[in-house]
């Protein structure tokens, strides 16, 4: 399933997949857990991508892009491949993945 992204002309896809209770949420919304989503060629920020799938900020600890982890503030440009990832990874899991980081660089962006 495809699913257009806000702003300007579309560039191309990033095949976009939700984990945890993401996944639920979309399951239960009757909604594909993974999408291909255009960007526009200069790419847009992983948040703006969240709120067009009606995924709740708040539930995302952070973004998996392309095998790394970052924050939501994370410019996602077509031909990307990322994963959002809800709060709730155990804790030792959250610092080994990256997590913890992303998020406080997150913080720290937006603060």
């Amino acid at each position: 399933m495809s699913e257009l992204g806000t702003g300007a002309a579309p560039g191309g896809p990033a095949t976009v997949r939700m984990f945890g209770s993401l996944h639920t949420l979309r399951t239960e919304r009757g909604l594909p857990t993974t999408v291909e989503f255009e960007v526009p060629d200069g790419g847009m920020p992983a948040h703006e991508i969240a709120a067009a799938l009606d995924l709740p900020r708040e539930m995302i600890e952070g973004v998996f892009c392309n095998g790394h982890v970052f924050g939501l503030s994370r410019r996602i440009v077509p031909g990307d491949r990322i994963g959002f990832v809800p709060h709730g990874t155990p804790g030792p899991h959250r610092f080994m993945l990256g997590l913890w980081k992303a998020g406080k660089e997150d913080e720290e962006h937006e603060g």
